[in-house]
């Protein structure tokens, strides 16, 4: 009664803009929530793709992405480059490639972008002092990989499970069950969208996780992490018969530190008796660390977890 209770107050207080001051999109329609109301997180902004097949009537499969604000238009975006989501999907479902499907685009709140993404259960897992040293990291430029605050990544995961999608599941005609429900991102998003699956089960069917930033801070010299997020999936993959994961990375840029860990990665996955039809892990030669590199490739991951 309380759920249905909180997602009539988040319906009714929501504000919706439709084609104004919007991302520019090659096909569909873009919907912007500008202040998504949640118990768990600060509001959030949330874009919403419809792809021209969407008429309210035919249900449609949800992608659930991070980073909302770098999906549909470069010239809205910080660094002018976009993932080119709306291009892709359109041009995969005008060709009977994938299921119809609308996207749903959660944007980062930048300052807490590093502390909602990085899955909480495998860092909690380490020794506080160990906690406490990779707390008062920095990046290369000085600057501090987590801000001052505290990782909170099972409340993003509650307000994309209880609060976000119910919302989704209300407002539009979609397929709710988790064969038809999924999750994709790239470096700290591919992460959160690993995270995603493995403790949501019952909720995702599906993940894509591109450039999955395996060290969680930006240097693999005495990291502990890695390891902690392999030991994590071996105790919480899903069932391989129902799910399907997708993992890929680059070879330069913040890209070249990932190969190490993705094999171990693999190995898991291999020995939990994940296959093909399932999991696809791939690596991309010469490509770098960025939405042009996630855009160029994004038809595969696209094609392996929409297939119809």
């Amino acid at each position: 009664m309380m759920k249905k209770y909180w997602i009539i107050l988040i319906i009714l207080s929501i504000s919706i803009v439709v084609n104004a001051q919007l991302p520019s999109v090659v096909s569909g329609q873009l919907v912007r929530i500008d202040s998504f109301p949640s118990q768990y997180l600060g509001n959030r902004k949330i874009d919403i793709w419809l792809p021209n097949s969407y008429d309210g009537v035919k249900p449609h499969a949800v992608l659930y992405m991070h980073d909302g604000q770098m999906l549909f238009d470069s010239t809205t975006t910080w660094n002018k480059k976009d993932w080119r989501v709306d291009e892709t999907l359109h041009q995969l479902m005008r060709e009977g490639k994938i299921r119809n499907t609308i996207v749903v685009g959660v944007w980062n709140s930048g300052a807490s972008r590093h502390v909602d993404y990085f899955p909480q259960k495998p860092f909690e897992s380490l020794p506080k002092a160990i906690q406490d040293t990779l707390y008062g990291k920095n990046r290369p430029g000085g600057a501090s990989v987590f801000n001052g605050l505290r990782i909170r990544s099972d409340d993003y995961l509650k307000f994309l499970v209880k609060e976000l999608k119910p919302y989704i599941d209300a407002k539009y005609r979609v397929q709710k069950d988790p064969a038809n429900t999924f999750v994709a991102g790239s470096s700290m998003g591919g992460l959160i969208s690993m995270y995603a699956i493995c403790e949501y089960p019952e909720v995702f069917g599906g993940a894509a996780c591109l450039s999955t930033h395996w060290p969680g801070i930006f240097t693999n010299h005495l990291n502990p992490i890695p390891d902690a997020f392999v030991a994590y999936l071996k105790m919480h993959l899903p069932n391989p018969a129902t799910h399907k994961l997708y993992f890929d990375h680059g070879t330069t840029t913040l890209d070249s530190l990932y190969a190490v860990h993705q094999q171990k990665v693999d190995a898991v996955m291999r020995s939990k008796k994940w296959a093909k039809r399932n999991w696809m892990s791939r690596v991309f030669p010469g490509t770098d660390h960025s939405e042009n590199a996630w855009a160029d490739r994004l038809d595969i991951p696209m094609m392996f977890l929409l297939s119809k």
